[in-house]
């Protein structure tokens, strides 16, 4: 399943409206913010029909997942937008992550937890706005560069640019080795996480006042709460989360062509989720496809050379905004 889909849920006295674009959407928040509202009204339209009251439009079928029997039904759909309830357990279980990933549909999971089994996007957890019988979706997290809550977006960004004293890259591949040279002509302390999951635990070992996390967001979502926590506390500590260093070279410039300008602004209309589980596996084999045979043929494992000169350093650091590397 891939695509962009409207979905409006409605009755007499509430309406619900938004857009989901990836095979997982978090939908996250306190009490009383309209979430059980939205899953119940969408469980009753799907019992009921018409007569249910619930109006829900949408070009695919919305309906939900939950009960005992959700390893038998699961299998059973196809193409179709699944809502989940943090009520139901095996939302968290390894058993179900597993069947997600090999799932042609979008899940849309309400929750307050971090899924740490289902590495989502960053720019795919909202929060629910409500104005009187309006509900949309907002973003808990938006990327300006870096990532910040909406609530301290406007106060951070006056101190834009950065330069670190310290760079924390959660790839431990190539876009590590990338970086870690950048680091090294600039005298900047540079290392790799070892895991999305040791983030934080290495933010807080590090003895550098201004701290740069630079991770995937294509999948980084189930880490996103506790990153975000450790910036409040230190606001000197920043993120810059593409959907992967492999984003970072396609969007660079290197490599040209009207087919990848089109695929780069509307990935949703082309990365078949069936397929590519997260976005960051399709940039990574889009940019293998593009390279092979010429030099800059990339390998997530090792870092091609050519990836190193002096213009192709300056063409991919030109694309993280909002950070300064002297001399790029």
């Amino acid at each position: 399943m891939k695509g962009k889909y409207h979905i409006v849920v409605q009755n007499k006295r509430l309406r619900y409206e938004f857009d989901i674009q990836r095979n997982i959407t978090i939908i996250r928040g306190d009490s009383a913010t309209g979430k059980t509202t939205l899953y119940e009204m969408i469980a009753l339209a799907a019992r009921s029909g018409d007569s249910s009251g619930v109006e829900v439009r949408c070009e695919k079928k919305c309906r939900t997942l939950e009960g005992m029997d959700w390893k038998l039904v699961l299998p059973t759909l196809h193409g179709q937008i699944l809502f989940l309830d943090e009520g139901s357990a095996f939302v968290k279980s390894e058993e179900f992550a597993a069947m997600v990933k090999k799932s042609d549909n979008y899940f849309v999971i309400i929750t307050r937890e971090d899924l740490a089994n289902l590495p989502y996007s960053v720019e795919e957890i909202y929060g629910i706005h409500t104005s009187g019988k309006y509900h949309d979706m907002k973003r808990t997290y938006n990327e300006f560069y870096h990532i910040y809550g909406t609530e301290q977006l406007a106060e951070n960004n006056r101190a834009l640019p950065m330069k670190p004293d310290y760079l924390l890259i959660e790839d431990s591949n190539s876009g590590y080795e990338f970086f870690r040279e950048i680091c090294r002509e600039q005298g900047i302390f540079c290392e790799h996480s070892g895991g999305k999951s040791k983030i934080s635990q290495k933010l807080r070992e590090a003895e550098f006042k201004n701290k740069l996390v630079i991770a995937d967001g294509a999948s980084i979502g189930p880490e996103m709460n506790e990153l975000f926590q450790y910036m409040k506390i230190h606001p000197d500590t920043k993120c810059y989360l593409p959907e992967s260093f492999e984003w970072i070279i396609l969007k660079s410039g290197m490599i040209d062509g009207n087919a990848l300008k089109d695929l780069l602004e509307h990935p949703q209309d082309f990365i078949e989720s069936q397929e590519y589980f997260n976005w960051e596996r399709f940039f990574t084999s889009l940019l293998v496809q593009y390279t092979k045979d010429t030099y800059l043929h990339y390998k997530k494992q090792k870092l091609n050379p050519a990836y190193l000169s002096e213009k192709s350093k300056n063409m991919i650091l030109n694309v993280v905004k909002g950070i300064t590397f002297c001399g790029n």
